[in-house]
C-alpha cells in the first residue's frame, strides 16, 4: 500500500498482516481523492475508523491542515503511529492527533467542525449509519463539509441533517457522500 498523490507520493505504508483488516484499494482511494481534491487543502479531517491511517495520511500528503486518527484497535493505532513516524509527522502536533476510542465515544469527545470525515468501518457491522446519525446530531461537519462512508453495499435510508448527494462503486466498494442540510 502506498500514498498516491501529494508531497508523500509513492511512499510505501506499513499495513496489516493477514486478512482481518481491509484497506481501501488504491483505485478507490485515488478516485476518492480526485473527487475531494478542491476541498482538501487546509482541511480539518477526521479518520474515524483509521485502520492503517491510509486515508488520513493521503489527506495530509495532499494538503490537509490537520487529521484526527481514531481507532479502537491498539494494533491499528500502532500501524498509524509507525506510518506517521516514517513520514516524520509529529503525533500530537498541529498536523496529527491519534485517539483510541470506540467510534461513538470519539464523536462525543472530538471538537468539530471537520471539513472531511472518513467512515471506513468493518463491513460486517453497520457502524456507518450510527456514526452518520451522531455526526449530524453533534454538528461535527463544517458548513461545506463532506462525510464519506465506505461499505460493501449501497447506502440505504436517510439521515436527519445530512443529505446523500453522490454514491460511486469501485469493485466491491461503495463510497457514499453526504453533506449538511438545513432542516
Amino acid at each position: 500500500m502506498r500514498i498516491i498523490g501529494g508531497k508523500f507520493r509513492s511512499r510505501v505504508l506499513s499495513e496489516f498482516v493477514g486478512n482481518d483488516v481491509r484497506p481501501t484499494s488504491d483505485r478507490a482511494r485515488e478516485s476518492l481523492f480526485n473527487i475531494l481534491a478542491l476541498k482538501m487543502y487546509g482541511a480539518r479531517v477526521l479518520d474515524l475508523f483509521a485502520g492503517s491511517g491510509a486515508l488520513g495520511l493521503e489527506s495530509l500528503s495532499r494538503g490537509a491542515k490537520e487529521v484526527v486518527f481514531n481507532d479502537f484497535s491498539k494494533e491499528s493505532l500502532a500501524i498509524v503511529k509507525k506510518n506517521l513516524a516514517a513520514l516524520k509527522i509529529a503525533i500530537g502536533g498541529a498536523e496529527a492527533k491519534v485517539c483510541q476510542y470506540d467510534f461513538l465515544a470519539c464523536l462525543d469527545v472530538v471538537r468539530g467542525p471537520f471539513d472531511i470525515i472518513f467512515l471506513d468501518p468493518p463491513y460486517r457491522y453497520d457502524y456507518g449509519k450510527k456514526a452518520l446519525e451522531k455526526i449530524a446530531q453533534k454538528g461535527l461537519l463544517s458548513e461545506n463539509g463532506i462525510v464519506v462512508n465506505e461499505r460493501d453495499i449501497p447506502f440505504d435510508g436517510e439521515i436527519a441533517g445530512l443529505e446523500k448527494y453522490d454514491e460511486r462503486k469501485y469493485g466491491k466498494t461503495y463510497l457514499t457522500f453526504f453533506r449538511r442540510v438545513e432542516e
